[in-house]
């Protein structure tokens, strides 16, 4: 499954979130590792729900750039 991640750029840090699995998370000093810690957070995210036999949310959230 693919999901859509959402990545800000804060004052000093990247952060990066998945509307489709909350509280799925990452912090990360450039946007590369951002990247990589949120595939992680993902795959993380994913094993807790399997394990604790929850259904894994199939993503639905749809990602569009607007002009302005």
């Amino acid at each position: 499954m693919r999901y859509g991640v959402v990545i800000e750029q804060g004052e000093t840090s990247y952060g990066a979130y998945v509307p489709d699995l909350p509280g799925c998370v990452a912090v990360g000093e450039t946007l590369e590792e951002v990247k990589e810690l949120i595939a992680e957070a993902i795959q993380f995210h994913l094993e807790g729900l399997r394990e604790e036999g929850v259904a894994v949310p199939v993503p639905t959230s749809i990602f569009e750039y607007i002009e302005a």
